[in-house]
């Protein structure tokens, strides 16, 4: 009886170790995203700014070929998803105010995980 304890107990650790030592990160199981929040001079919240990012300064420049366009929730935020662990030039738009004025380069992105960066509407 101990023996078949013993026996589960095991087989339950190992099954246990082979989960925990599994990182999906590393197999590309986990989409890269990139959450912004707009926020204004202030630090307020801004609702229904118009964000879209670019992975060249090029494009962003030009404003062409924008890897996505969202629009940002009552908390200020879009979540991009599916990207790659690159970096990323913002553009945040809302009326008159934008981010010109500000960092518009994310560092690069880390794969497989929610990387999270705030800017600044004037």
């Amino acid at each position: 009886m101990k023996t078949q304890k013993f026996a589960a107990f095991a087989l339950v650790a190992l099954i246990l170790l082979g989960v925990f030592a599994f990182s999906p990160a590393d197999d590309g199981f986990l989409p890269t995203r990139l959450r912004v929040t707009v926020i204004d001079g202030l630090g307020n919240f801004v609702e229904g700014a118009t964000v879209k990012i670019y992975s060249t300064e090029d494009d962003y420049r030009a404003s062409e070929n924008a890897v996505g366009t969202m629009t940002t929730d009552e908390k200020g935020r879009v979540k991009f998803k599916e990207l790659e662990p690159i970096s990323y030039f913002i553009d945040a738009r809302k009326d008159d105010l934008n981010n010109d004025a500000e960092g518009v380069k994310t560092a690069p992105l880390e794969e497989g995980q929610l990387n999270k960066v705030n800017t600044i509407i004037e």
